[in-house]
């Protein structure tokens, strides 16, 4: 089953793209990219968390999902033991996002992405830090 992808899932992948200035965190290419979760969209605990996204070019995200070891090590080599056990936590909370909270959601990453793209028309590249909603 897919998950419908709503109004604060836009806005969230839109934010996190642009932050990672459109840049694949696997092979580095530049360009179109997608918001590869780490932990399923369907964990609404961390479904908008940006500790648990993270853009991949096309390749790069089939390649994610279809070797869950080798892409679990890699992530495990490139973030650390202490980000993979904080995802582990933020999943197995209690704390579900009620579909309330979603235009909320939504109108966050929306907030964060004009900071993003203010910057950005300063001339900063590279990754742009951000605040994430959860």
């Amino acid at each position: 089953m897919r998950i419908k992808i709503k109004p604060s899932d836009k806005a969230f992948a839109d934010c996190l793209k642009e932050a990672f200035d459109h840049t694949c965190e696997v092979c580095g290419k530049m360009g179109r990219q997608e918001c590869s979760h780490i932990h399923s969209r369907s964990n609404r605990t961390i479904r908008w968390c940006k500790d648990n996204a993270k853009p991949k070019c096309h390749p790069c995200h089939r390649w994610w999902h279809q070797n869950p070891t080798e892409s679990g090590l890699w992530f495990l080599n490139k973030y650390g033991q202490g980000v993979v056990d904080l995802l582990l936590e933020k999943k197995n909370n209690k704390f579900k996002v009620t579909k309330l909270e979603e235009k909320d959601i939504a109108k966050h990453y929306r907030e964060q992405l004009k900071i993003i793209l203010d910057k950005r028309n300063c001339g900063d590249t590279g990754y742009i830090d951000f605040t994430s909603w959860q």
